[in-house]
């Protein structure tokens, strides 16, 4: 007797993303202005927008931004390494800031380093687009409610 293989999970695409963020998120974490550019089971990356209501004192864009962009980044990221959302709590972040971001959009690379059934952590990079280098880099942990 010959079993059926279970059909494949569809692809979580940025569009699941981009509706995650609409659905799920605080008004002024939508302020930012993220956009889901590639979503995938390791990798996940988004865009910050540069805006003047970002930056601080000297023009560069705030660390407060730098680390909520980050940690939402992360939510899009596991989901898409699970294959879809479901509720999650932060339960650490350790952000390192190396270089000011001026002027430019900021991309946000989130490698998923290891889901489990009840914790995900995962590495971020922020680099301001263009440049070879990051201006921040965090890692987190999440516990997975459901």
């Amino acid at each position: 007797m010959t079993q059926t293989p279970p059909a494949p999970t569809p692809a979580f695409t940025p569009a699941d993303g981009e509706k995650i963020l609409a659905e799920n998120f605080a008004p002024w974490v939508l302020d930012l202005a993220l956009t889901v550019l590639e979503t995938g089971p390791e990798v996940t990356v988004l865009r910050l927008p540069w805006s003047d209501r970002l930056a601080r004192d000297g023009g560069s864009i705030s660390g407060q931004a730098l680390m909520a962009a980050a940690d939402t980044a992360t939510v899009l990221a596991i989901s898409a390494a699970r294959g879809a959302y479901g509720p999650m709590t932060t339960v650490q972040q350790s952000t390192s800031f190396q270089r000011p971001v001026t002027g430019a959009d900021v991309i946000i690379r989130v490698r998923v380093t290891k889901l489990g059934k009840r914790m995900a952590f995962a590495d971020i990079t922020m680099t301001p687009e263009g440049a070879a280098e990051p201006s921040a880099t965090a890692s987190t942990v999440y516990a997975l409610l459901g």
